[in-house]
């Protein structure tokens, strides 16, 4: 049973003498995360394989470091904040891989949406090193992130979450402990994912039906609001794409992978999948029209479209 973690004892504010957190991967949510611990006082080691990004990060306070391995030597705690399982694996495990930086009795938390089958072989992989791995997927959105409010699914050895409570408290004020088994939080998120998907694929089929009936549109999404059609992912995504701004907070091509990995392992537990293939298939098809490196907001563009 999922149980919504209350806030610890220390104060995130004050994470005690030279604390470093290393996070490699700060596009948009790993660089949300970079800003709002170092505006908390945290010391914040980073490596991204986009100088950009990387640059970013500095420009607010971060160190950079050349290799994932230099970011892990210098701190106890590892955040994870790539794209995917193949980078996932290169980060931790990869000719200059942060299973090499890291000391024994070091933690890392995953917060990649990816397989539940990935973080289980992930976190055995750490173990071997003697290091601690928490599957940490995380939702919400730059914005959230930055200001503390994204939602945080936890699930690992449960000495290791206490431990870094401080931390967990500076990234969320949303936290829930799903459980002790690495992928347990990875199987959340893709519940998560899997209903975003549909709710955002639905209220975007709807309000292009609304603009083809020659409504108000804007009206129409503010009566959605107040009414049993809401959505927050409808209501977030919606009013940006009213604005035509499609500017990438949350890529197409993310949630394309991750409807379909929630496929998967919707399959392999034989669950339904009517509306979930429905929703992938969608966002399948906004990638190949060229709208994967937009906001999946744009998936309305894609529908407005349809003949």
């Amino acid at each position: 049973m999922s149980l919504q973690h209350p806030a610890d004892a220390v104060s995130a504010s004050h994470p005690g003498p030279a604390r470093c957190v290393g996070i490699v991967g700060v596009g948009n949510m790993g660089g949300a995360i970079a800003a709002r611990l170092l505006s908390l006082g945290w010391q914040v080691a980073v490596h991204d394989i986009d100088d950009r990004c990387e640059a970013l990060a500095v420009g607010s306070g971060a160190m950079a470091c050349a290799t994932p391995s230099g970011v892990a030597a210098t701190s106890s705690v590892l955040i994870v904040a790539v794209v995917d399982a193949v980078q996932t694996e290169a980060v931790l495990f990869g000719p200059h891989g942060a299973a090499r930086g890291l000391a024994r009795g070091g933690t890392v938390l995953l917060c990649p949406t990816i397989a539940p089958a990935d973080v289980e072989r992930f976190a055995t992989g750490l173990h071997r090193h003697g290091i601690a791995c928490i599957d940490a997927p995380m939702s919400g959105g730059p914005d959230r992130a930055r200001d503390g409010s994204m939602s945080l699914m936890l699930a690992g050895p449960g000495d290791a979450i206490e431990r870094h409570g401080a931390l967990i408290d500076a990234l969320s004020s949303r936290v829930f402990r799903i459980s002790e088994r690495p992928g347990d939080g990875a199987r959340t998120k893709l519940v998560n994912n899997l209903l975003a998907g549909i709710n955002l694929a639905g209220a975007a089929e709807a309000l292009a039906l609304a603009e083809r009936m020659g409504l108000d549109v804007a009206r129409t999404l503010q009566v959605v609001e107040q009414s049993s059609g809401q959505s927050w992912i409808g209501s977030d995504r919606l009013h940006r794409a009213l604005r035509g701004d499609y500017l990438p907070r949350a890529h197409t091509r993310l949630l394309n992978k991750d409807t379909h990995l929630a496929l998967g392992v919707a399959r392999q537990a034989g669950a339904a999948t009517a509306l979930g293939e429905a929703a992938a298939a969608v966002f399948a098809r906004a990638c190949e029209r060229g709208f994967a490196g937009l906001d999946d907001a744009s998936v309305y563009e894609l529908l407005r479209q349809a003949r």
